[in-house]
């Protein structure tokens, strides 16, 4: 059996707790217990805690993102790509406190908004006690933490830089019109040295991964170099437009050249209602979810073998309402199976607000069947 380790790309300064994680990551992989490497994928987290702090402010409710109207012109050469895009890539330096020990770490970002909107990962930002932002000029600014925004069920965040003139934004580029083999620059403050760039194609177009990633979105494969510190920073076409922003990649012994962006077009919707909103409304149930494992079976004296394990329900959620107990374990959610928590959440995200759904479940040994309808999530620290 192949074991692998997906990497998300946030860069920790001190190796010595990075080595720390990734032990406990190999130990999570080889053990079968489920191990999410970019987030509690269960759907409270997701949803309750799809936002920053408690008392975070809209950046600007009136923005509009940019419409995509296909390809630009392609640019003569990659020196000419890396000049239009590296002015509005961002090196990000972040602090967080681990057991009252304070760690760096950093990552990248890019500028969507010339008044100083800057897109990038949610796991790069999430956590922070302080984040500053170095520009291509140099400059390092300091970012009001309350402008950040983050929705952990896609990896992604918006934060705002305050400086006195206009920024020079990216433009973004429609990742439907990609096609395997094109050419593709990922830019990024890679392994901390500063903004690089390094060259690859897509490897493959609208992947699917969220069982292993617990990412909901379409990414980009590509064998462009996606290195620690990467993480956030864009993946940009021939023509110097955003088609992904840089996530993860795969690292083992033998794997080479497979890395994961977000696809731009997937998004952009996101982006947007972070920068609108603080956070993103999605249909909710109100529980915690985690998938069932061998171990879970023995710990907890199941009957069923697969299945979600719900974990807690939330005071007065569609889930206490409809009698939900933290124990039971979800089978069927709308008339589809589910097998793992990545399904449960996608499966209730893709329902409608105000709709009723069907959920199979068993308690102890008795089978079970309830409806539920869904609300609108609330927003983060309610």
């Amino acid at each position: 059996m192949l074991f692998y380790m997906v990497v998300v790309m946030r860069m920790s300064f001190k190796r010595a707790f990075f080595s720390l994680i990734s032990f406990v990551l190999v130990l999570c992989l080889l053990s079968g217990v489920g191990c999410d490497l970019l987030s509690d994928s269960s759907e409270t987290s997701g949803e309750e805690a799809s936002s920053g702090d408690n008392g975070i402010t809209p950046i600007n409710p009136e923005w509009e993102g940019p419409s995509l109207n296909g390809q630009s012109q392609p640019l003569t050469s990659i020196a000419d790509v890396v000049a239009k895009v590296k002015p509005s890539v961002v090196a990000i330096t972040v602090e967080i406190v681990n057991f009252g020990f304070t760690e760096q770490g950093g990552g990248s970002g890019w500028i969507i908004d010339e008044s100083g909107i800057v897109v990038t990962n949610a796991h790069v930002v999430s956590g922070a006690v302080s984040i500053t932002v170095t520009l291509d000029d140099g400059r390092v600014i300091p970012v009001d933490i309350s402008t950040v925004a983050v929705d952990i069920q896609t990896d992604l965040a918006v934060m705002k830089v305050d400086v006195d003139e206009l920024l020079p934004a990216v433009s973004v580029g429609d990742s439907t019109k990609l096609r395997i083999g094109d050419w593709v620059v990922a830019i990024g403050n890679s392994l901390g040295f500063g903004t690089r760039a390094t060259l690859g194609i897509v490897s493959q177009n609208d992947v699917k991964i969220g069982d292993e990633l617990g990412q909901p979105l379409k990414l980009i494969e590509t064998d462009a170099a996606i290195n620690p510190g990467n993480s956030g920073g864009p993946l940009v076409n021939m023509a110097g437009e955003v088609i992904g922003i840089n996530e993860a990649k795969i690292q083992d012994v033998g794997v080479e050249g497979v890395g994961w962006a977000i696809a731009s077009t997937d998004a952009l919707p996101i982006i947007q209602e972070l920068i609108n909103k603080g956070y993103v409304v999605r249909p909710w149930l109100g529980v915690g979810t985690e998938t069932v494992t061998p171990t879970h079976v023995f710990w907890y004296r199941l009957s069923v073998s697969e299945g979600v394990r719900i974990t807690s329900v939330s005071s007065g959620s569609p889930a206490e309402i409809a009698g939900l107990q933290q124990g039971d374990v979800v089978v069927r959610f709308c008339r589809v199976e589910v097998t793992t928590d990545y399904q449960m959440v996608r499966a209730i995200h893709t329902a409608e607000i105000g709709e009723t759904v069907e959920i199979v479940y068993w308690r102890g040994d008795t089978r079970y069947t309830t409806q539920a309808t869904l609300i609108e999530s609330p927003p983060p620290g309610s």
